[in-house]
């Protein structure tokens, strides 16, 4: 049996850099990776996302651009802090932030095995089609490391089924 593992690029690619999560799972969905691992560009569509998440997911991993100080194509991972099921969270159908996410999943009546985020520091959120170099060249080493966190997870799946 294998894990179920969706790959979820999100991101707005009229705005430079925030297009991100959209190009990795772009240069992704041509992969073959491990069965019961899907990749899906959901945009700007974060409440999908959140839809979809009911269908029941063991691991999403979510990439998107995220700004956190650093330089521009600094990639970071890391497991979101979701807010619990009882906070109140106003969802904009647009936005697609993990912690809104995850939270929405809960108000919903889901849930959620486990979540990893992989982001990348944007240098240009404006209005424009296209990713600025740093982040550019920051979208090869993502699609590696999407790749090295799927064949893991379903690798954790296999482990537990034997």
């Amino acid at each position: 049996m294998s894990d179920r593992i969706l790959v979820a690029g999100v991101g707005n690619i009229f705005l430079g850099d925030d297009g991100f999560g959209v190009e990795v799972a772009r240069r992704l969905a041509g992969e073959e990776l491990p069965p019961g691992a899907s990749v899906c560009d959901f945009g700007i569509r974060g409440l999908h996302l959140a839809y979809q998440l009911l269908d029941g997911v063991d691991t999403l991993i979510l990439i998107d651009a995220l700004e956190r100080g650093e330089p521009p194509g600094t990639l970071y991972i890391f497991e979101p802090d979701p807010a619990p099921a009882s906070a109140e969270v106003l969802f904009d159908a647009h936005g697609a932030d993990p912690a809104s996410v995850l939270a929405m999943v809960r108000q919903l009546g889901g849930s959620l095995g486990r979540a990893i985020v992989v982001g990348c520091e944007p240098g240009e959120i404006v209005e424009r089609i296209g990713l600025s170099e740093p982040v550019e060249l920051a979208v090869d080493e993502a699609v590696q490391l999407v790749r090295r966190l799927v064949t893991k997870q379903s690798l954790r799946e296999d482990d537990r089924s034997c």
